[in-house]
């Protein structure tokens, strides 16, 4: 197994580019070098310079790479088709820029999903034309991806979208021609979601190019679901714990991935608040975590 480590600027607790209360963007790539990772994810579009010298000096000044990007978009909604767009082209047009070759779909929060996430038999799916529409709309970008820009581009399931849980995301896969759409399994939202990543992995390896190593601690998992905290509000409150601390199987999860020779990058993605002064801490405990597996 050739397996490249990388880490996200979300374990920075950078979701949106333009919070106030991100950190500078500058120390997350000393911070995520200086824990050992030698890749970084893009995070939100515009969270780092767009320039392509700027950012590519940086990155090369701390031998790191760009491992890829997410379109984290309301892929859910037709009439934010503009934004879909454009969060499309910018987060591909970097990663040709920075010589990364994946680019993952995420359908971003609703406000209605957020409020049953986590909770399958509860949350309203779209069905019949809401549902094709949508699968139009990730069949179109991940064409884009893959046609017009020579990426690689796969499917991220994601708490409080509408493509969460285990159903959605396989019938997302039968939907969208695996030539222009693979899968990115993230352990963390799997198993909030209330499926098993390891199982999942087995059953979708061959399509699976692409992974977010993330844990969640199963005490606060169990509470913020019973007590219907809305998603953000759980990051805050310590759902994603450091990887080895949680309840996702992580040694399993290598051995399988070592079973099929599994060769790329995983991300860690330690969501967080962005006030959090933990994270280098919990960068480092999670390298660390991770190399411990794969020297075992």
């Amino acid at each position: 197994m050739k397996l490249d480590l990388g880490n996200a600027p979300c374990s920075w607790g950078v979701e949106q580019a333009n919070n106030p209360e991100n950190p500078e963007w500058h120390k997350v790539l000393d911070e995520n070098k200086a824990a050992g990772f030698n890749g970084i994810e893009l995070g939100p579009v515009g969270f780092f310079p767009e320039d392509p010298s700027i950012l590519g000096d940086a990155l090369a000044a701390r031998e790191l790479q760009l491992t890829a990007g997410v379109v984290y978009r309301p892929f859910h909604d037709p009439a934010a088709w503009e934004d879909v767009l454009d969060g499309a082209h910018r987060t591909f047009k970097a990663l040709v820029s920075h010589g990364a070759s994946t680019g993952v779909l995420i359908d971003s929060i609703a406000a209605e999903r957020a409020l049953t996430s986590g909770r399958p038999e509860e949350s309203r799916r779209l069905t019949g034309k809401d549902w094709s529409s949508m699968m139009d709309r990730i069949d179109t970008i991940a064409k884009i991806g893959s046609l017009e820009y020579g990426l690689d581009i796969a499917l991220h399931g994601h708490a409080a979208g509408f493509i969460e849980y285990q159903d959605e995301i396989e019938n997302t896969l039968e939907s969208v021609d695996e030539k222009y759409l693979s899968l990115c399994i993230d352990t963390g939202h799997c198993l909030f979601a209330g499926f098993d990543p390891i199982a999942f992995y087995l059953k979708h390896q061959a399509r699976t190019t692409y992974l977010h190593f993330k844990d969640t601690d199963p005490l606060v998992k169990e509470r913020v679901i019973r007590d219907r905290v809305n998603f953000y509000d759980a990051i805050k409150q310590g759902l994603f714990c450091n990887l080895g601390k949680g309840e996702c199987d992580f040694g399993r999860l290598f051995k399988a991935m070592e079973e099929v020779n599994f060769s790329g990058w995983a991300t860690v993605e330690q969501e967080c608040d962005p006030l959090a002064q933990s994270s280098l801490q919990d960068a480092i405990s999670n390298h660390q975590y991770l190399n411990s597996l794969r020297i075992s």
